[in-house]
This record gives C-alpha cells, sequence and structure tokens, in this order.
C-alpha cells in the first residue's frame, strides 16, 4: 500500500516519519527510572495522560473551528455550515466518553502500584492540566462560576493561566449559541399583550399541566422565558427558542437546531462522567489523602463535579415540555417554512 506519499510523488512518505513517531516514542522519562526506584506502572501512568493532552488537543481543534462558523455575522439554519458545527459536536462528545472509557485502562494500577512513584510527582498534578481548563474556557465556564473561583489558576504557569484569561475575554460556545439563538426567525413572539400569542397559549396549556406542588414553576417559566437576568447565560429570546427547537424538532427545518443543543448537553454529560469516574477512581487509589498538587482530592474534585455545568440551562428547559398531543396548533405558513415546503 502506498497511502503515505508525498505530494510531489518525489519520495514516498513514510509512516513513522508522518507521525514523528521519534518524538513521540521517545517523551516518556519516568521519574522512577531517573531517582533508580522501580515502579512499572509509571509508564502507564504518563501514555495514559498523554494521550489525554493529545485528545484536549483535538477538542480544541474541533471547538476552534466551531467557534470560527458560529461568529459569522449570519449563519443560515440550514446549511452546510450548521450540519458541520453539528458534525464536530458530535465528534466531540464521542472523543469525551473515550477519555471516560481510558480511565478504566487507568484503574488496572492498584493503589499500591501508585505508591511506588505517587511522592515523586510533587507538584505536578492533573490540576494543572491547562488544556482542560483552557477547554471549558471556551465552552463557556467562567473563573466565577469555578469551584475554586480564580485560586484555579494559581497552580498554572504565567502563560497557561493567560490563555484562558483570554479564552474567558472572547465570545464562548455558549454565547455564541445564546446569539444564534436570539436571532432565529422562527419561533413566535412573546407578546404578552395578545392573550391569542403562541407563548400565551403555550402557558396556559403548561399551567394546566402542573400539579398542585409544581405551582411554583409557573413562576419559573415567567422569568425564564419573559425577563432577562445578568446571572443567566441565556437570554430570554434565546430560551424561547430553544424551547421552541425542542418543542417541534419534528419538523425537517429543526432537525439540526435540535442536535446542536443535543450534542451541547451530551458534552455536558461526558465532562460529568468523566469527573465522577476520575474523583471515584482518586478515591480508590489515595482515599482521602491530598493530591500531589496540594488539592483537596476527592472532596475537590466531588464539589467540582457537582458545579461546573456549563450548558445546564438546556438541561433546565426539560422542566417546562409538554407532551407532544397538547402542543399548540402553529399556523399554516409556519409549518409551511418548517416543513421545507414551496409554491
Amino acid at each position: 500500500m502506498r497511502i503515505f506519499e508525498s505530494a510531489a510523488m518525489s519520495e514516498p512518505l513514510y509512516y513513522h516519519d508522518y507521525l514523528q513517531l521519534d518524538k513521540i516514542l521517545n517523551a516518556q522519562s519516568p521519574e522512577s527510572q531517573r531517582t533508580q526506584r522501580p515502579a512499572h506502572d509509571e509508564m502507564l501512568f504518563i501514555i495514559v495522560h498523554q494521550a489525554y493532552e493529545l485528545w484536549f488537543k483535538q477538542l480544541h481543534y474541533e471547538v476552534d473551528s466551531v467557534l470560527e462558523i458560529m461568529s459569522r455575522p449570519r449563519l443560515n439554519d440550514n446549511s452546510p455550515e450548521l450540519q458541520t458545527v453539528v458534525h464536530r459536536l458530535q465528534r466531540c462528545v464521542v472523543i469525551l466518553r473515550l477519555l471516560v472509557q481510558q480511565i478504566d485502562v487507568l484503574e488496572t494500577m492498584t493503589p499500591m502500584d501508585f505508591l511506588d512513584f505517587r511522592d515523586l510527582l510533587r507538584p505536578a498534578s492533573g490540576f494543572q492540566s491547562w488544556q482542560f481548563k483552557w477547554l471549558e474556557a471556551k465552552l463557556g465556564l467562567k473563573v466565577k462560576h469555578r469551584h475554586a473561583g480564580e485560586y484555579f489558576l494559581l497552580p498554572l504557569k504565567t502563560e497557561h493561566a493567560e490563555l484562558i484569561i483570554g479564552a474567558e475575554r472572547k465570545p464562548s460556545l455558549l454565547n455564541l449559541v445564546n446569539r444564534w439563538l436570539e436571532r432565529m426567525p422562527l419561533a413566535p413572539g412573546w407578546e404578552k399583550e395578545n392573550p391569542e400569542s403562541f407563548w400565551m397559549i403555550y402557558r396556559n396549556l403548561y399551567k394546566e399541566s402542573l400539579a398542585d406542588e409544581e405551582s411554583y414553576h409557573l413562576d419559573a417559566f415567567d422569568k425564564i422565558f419573559g425577563e432577562d437576568c445578568p446571572e443567566r447565560s441565556l437570554s430570554a429570546a434565546a430560551c424561547r427558542s430553544a424551547l421552541f427547537i425542542m418543542l417541534y424538532r419534528g419538523y425537517p427545518l429543526l432537525h439540526l437546531p435540535f442536535q446542536l443543543i443535543h450534542a451541547l448537553l451530551d458534552i455536558d454529560e461526558q465532562l460529568s462522567n468523566w469527573r465522577y469516574r476520575h474523583m471515584n477512581m482518586v478515591a480508590r487509589m489515595i482515599g482521602t489523602r491530598i493530591g500531589t498538587g496540594g488539592s483537596s482530592g476527592k472532596d475537590y474534585l466531588k464539589d467540582a463535579a457537582e458545579k461546573h455545568y456549563i450548558f445546564r440551562e438546556f438541561a433546565a428547559l426539560s422542566s417546562f415540555l409538554l407532551e407532544r398531543s397538547k402542543l399548540p396548533a402553529l399556523s399554516a405558513d409556519l409549518e409551511k417554512k418548517l416543513g421545507f415546503e414551496s409554491d
């Protein structure tokens, strides 16, 4: 097979050279070998974490391309651009699933195996994985919403901390999705003065669906879909569009927008799965001892896992769904637009 060939066809491109395997295969330098302390599993520990960082690099590559597309002045909701966004976000989900599965490999190392070299790692720690923190910032996790607040930057080198701060100053994926939802032209307006408007009809149907002990949900409905709040990442207009997409996703024109929202929820779910698996692995390996980087170990990971949901406001919209049989009928004109019908 001559798959790896140079563009000029003057010399075959060799697999080993193309992948720069000299650099990769010689990038493992166990501290246990340097200090002549036998620790067989340190090689596994290094390779697994190097693989994590390579996958983080790929996630950045995918997310950066999505940010570029979503930053354009106008994004056609029925276009190859949106298909590309959805496809690449779905690829991110699959990569994140793989990162969760890699923990299975790491857990073949026993606590005693880890103790053979653990003290040689100080003060290095996974807490210093700037690529992961940078990725979270690009997705939309703000410093003020992190469990450790601005202190999470302290273990990082200055140049790495500046990358994360710089990402927060730019529109995140969450910001751009909010902007995209706000300008979607299909969702009916919020016309409180018109009792026959779509949203007033929907509100009344939603009210009727609530049990007595759920009546407080109506106040939440009015706040989320009728009022903007500086503490929220999604505006009221964006929430209305997102709910409309979730309710009527069966229409062809809403397939891709729904898949985009669904991909964001999948990303949050896989990040959560990774954090909880990581937390449980740490508890299994070191119990209640502090991490090599000085964190509280399992307790820190537990608190971060419970707090670091980036797209939680999309997940919260499920509280305001109605079953299909009770949905308001759409106008013939709107159904025509959503169904790609032409005259």
